[in-house]
């Protein structure tokens, strides 16, 4: 099981798991996640009788565990503890809400696709972390409401909460804006009935959608679709001969009505109560411009109703308590050389167009990051942790992980990030930034889709390694890495039966088909 529950004690017997199995729902609440849990059970070898089919039983009942998770909640939904009784021939999943039913009966999709048999017991589980998201990336490469659909499903596969949807960006603004139909005008793009129906999908499966509209900075595309929008000037120290996308500037009237226009559309268009305004790398942005274009997105989304959060940057602007900004960088993290001695030693920098003047001007940029962190937490705001250095599964892989066949996919794949393997994605621990229960909001993972071909590419990045962050964020204390692999190479029986490519590190002994 990923990932590993509070606690759990064996009983007598075992349980057959190579029969076929149904589900039932105890309480009509419980309908939707027994329809939605029913297609991936196991359907037997098809030799014995309908009579020893075994049963998954969804009840609401009072259970043991008690809600306390970590951090904010992204839904209403507050209570996911649940109780699993694995019995000969049956598997008891109870819980307080049809929330910790589902995440329960999650549970035993794992079980049931392991080994031809499991162990009878009891398990007592509930999250660790009460925000643990997944941030995908389909304005750089599109995803199709299918595509995201399927990612849906593999998020809450691990019991992750939260799809973050990265919409906008230089490359692509994906949502469509009835009020500023020019920027999706032409272009792969999801209408408000798909958005809706993807929002009332993840919610069947307890996921909640947070949108991100992305501004002052990685505004090229809305840039293309409105060029009077007013936008700030190059700054004299960066490099000429580098890609230089121009922030919006909240001072110019037009772009003042446009922030606040697409962000109140975005707001009404979703059922959840956040929404991402971005605020990152707003290259050009001087201080004043660019605190004065955060104070104008939240103050859109709070009147529009919704809670506002931004990447860490966002501070920089100021900020309250209860305000939420993500972690994904400092100076250390970005990992950059200063010597050309330094940058010839990593290809992967070479081979993205790197210059030794271009990496000093990032690390120049990126400098004030060093004081993010420190800033949300005094200034009393939530941190969601999205370390670059663990959680950005856009980095690629060690080669010397890769196995021979899909060498290709190893070398293309991934953003120009100092390669790991996956022990080091596996070794990550949320609690080792020494923040307090009211300090943090949760744990997301995030997949930038630059240079992507299609769909297998973002499933061979976040496989193997995004079963890691779930356990991170759900379980209690992080595993031996002995221990987890051999839970992980399991895993891929469940990859295989939902059509999911994966990268077969050569660091675990995979578990064939049985």
């Amino acid at each position: 099981m990923i990932p590993a529950p509070v606690r759990q004690r064996t009983t007598e017997g075992v349980c057959r798991t190579d029969r076929p199995w149904r589900v039932r729902a105890d309480d009509p609440s419980l309908d939707e996640a027994a329809d939605v849990l029913a297609p991936h059970l196991p359907t037997g070898s098809g030799s014995g009788p309908v009579a020893e089919a075994g049963t998954v039983v969804l009840t609401l009942d009072d259970v043991p565990l008690k809600p306390g998770a970590i951090g904010v909640q992204p839904s209403a939904d507050a209570d996911e503890c649940y109780r699993l009784t694995v019995e000969p021939g049956r598997i008891t999943c109870a819980a307080r809400t049809p929330q910790g039913a589902f995440r329960a009966g999650v549970t035993a999709l794992h079980l049931l696709a392991e080994t031809p048999e499991t162990a009878c017991r009891v398990i007592d589980d509930a999250p660790r972390y009460a925000w643990r998201g997944l941030m995908v990336d389909p304005a750089r490469h599109f995803l199709t409401p299918d595509e995201l659909r399927r990612l849906i499903d593999l998020a809450a596969l691990y019991k992750l909460n939260v799809l973050h949807l990265h919409l906008t960006d230089n490359e692509g603004w994906r949502l469509h804006i009835a009020t500023r139909p020019a920027l999706t005008a032409g272009a792969p793009h999801y209408t408000a009935g798909e958005y809706a129906d993807l929002q009332r999908y993840a919610a069947a499966r307890h996921v909640t959608i947070v949108p991100e509209i992305d501004l002052p900075g990685h505004s090229a595309a809305a840039l293309r679709a409105y060029p009077d929008l007013g936008t700030l000037p190059r700054p004299t120290w960066y490099p000429a001969d580098a890609p230089f996308p121009a922030p919006l500037d909240p001072a110019d009237p037009h772009t003042r009505a446009f922030i606040v226009d697409v962000l109140a559309e975005t707001a009404r268009l979703t059922d959840g109560a956040f929404v991402h305004f971005g605020g990152d790398e707003a290259l050009g942005a001087d201080e004043a411009s660019f605190a004065e274009a955060v104070r104008l997105a939240r103050e859109a989304l709070r009147v529009a109703g919704k809670r506002p959060l931004g990447w860490q940057e966002s501070s920089r602007a100021g900020i309250a308590p209860g305000d939420i900004a993500q972690f994904w960088v400092d100076v250390p993290m970005m990992d950059l050389p200063q010597t050309q001695q330094e940058l010839d030693a990593r290809p992967e920098l070479l081979a993205a167009g790197h210059t030794l003047a271009r990496t000093k001007a990032l690390t120049r940029f990126f400098a004030p990051t060093d004081g993010d962190f420190d800033r949300i937490v005094r200034g009393g705001g939530r941190v969601l942790l999205s370390p670059q250095s663990h959680l950005y599964l856009d980095r690629p892989y060690d080669p010397a992980i890769v196995p021979p066949d899909q060498a290709e996919a190893g070398a293309r794949l991934g953003f120009a990030y100092r390669p790991r393997d996956v022990r080091h994605a596996a070794s990550w621990d949320p609690s080792a930034y020494g923040l307090a229960p009211d300090q943090v909001a949760g744990v997301e993972a995030t997949l930038f889709a630059e240079d992507f071909q299609g769909f297998d590419d973002h499933t061979a990045l976040l496989l193997p390694r995004l079963p890691g962050v779930a356990e991170a964020a759900w379980s209690p204390s992080p595993p031996s890495w002995d221990e987890y692999r051999e839970r992980l190479a399991r895993q891929s029986v469940l990859w295989r039966a939902r059509g999911l490519t994966a990268l077969r590190s050569t660091e675990i002994d995979w578990h064939r088909p049985r």
